[in-house]
């Protein structure tokens, strides 16, 4: 049995972006019959920031570390703050190894306040996951406030728009 992994570079729960990148990370691992596990910033704590390698890292941190390297594809969202992902998500992959992702699937997402903040996968994400020479998938996740309802829930819109990014997933793991 495979893991599917997710992180999400949000600061704070509830949040629209964790919302979507569970749902994203639960309908692939139903898909492939994998185990789920899904982090956010929250759960690396606030040492994250102060943390500069791997060698004395609290083990929180680790932990998602850890589930990073090992896992079979992961899924990486983030809202969108001035114009890119969040800093501290960028600060977790950094602490990695540049062949941790090496060939592995990667689903990008991410949620804004504007239909302009949509080029930062583009511009953002995927020069970061091509760094790392992982093998994000052409398909990725792009949501607005208006694309959740009540509880973050995503909107049926947003579903389908899931349902085809994870299709792509999906394909390139098999």
């Amino acid at each position: 049995m495979g893991t599917i992994v997710g992180i999400s570079g949000n600061f704070s729960r509830p949040s629209k972006t964790r919302r979507m990148v569970e749902t994203i990370v639960e309908a692939a691992a139903t898909e492939l019959g994998w185990e789920a596990l899904v982090f956010d910033l929250v759960d690396a704590g606030p040492s994250l920031g102060a943390t500069f390698g791997r060698k004395n890292a609290p083990p929180e941190t680790d932990r998602i570390w850890t589930a990073i390297e090992t896992c079979d594809a992961l899924v990486v969202g983030s809202p969108v703050y001035k114009a890119s992902y969040t800093g501290l998500l960028k600060h977790l992959f950094d602490m990695l190894d540049m062949n941790a992702l090496r060939g592995r699937p990667v689903l990008v997402a991410a949620t804004g306040k504007t239909s302009s903040h949509e080029l930062m996968i583009d511009h953002q994400f995927r020069p970061l996951f091509a760094f790392f020479r992982a093998a994000v998938v052409p398909g990725s996740v792009y949501a607005l406030d208006q694309d959740f309802g009540p509880e973050n829930e995503p909107t049926e819109a947003l579903r389908q728009r899931i349902a085809s990014a994870v299709g792509t997933l999906v394909a390139a793991v098999r």
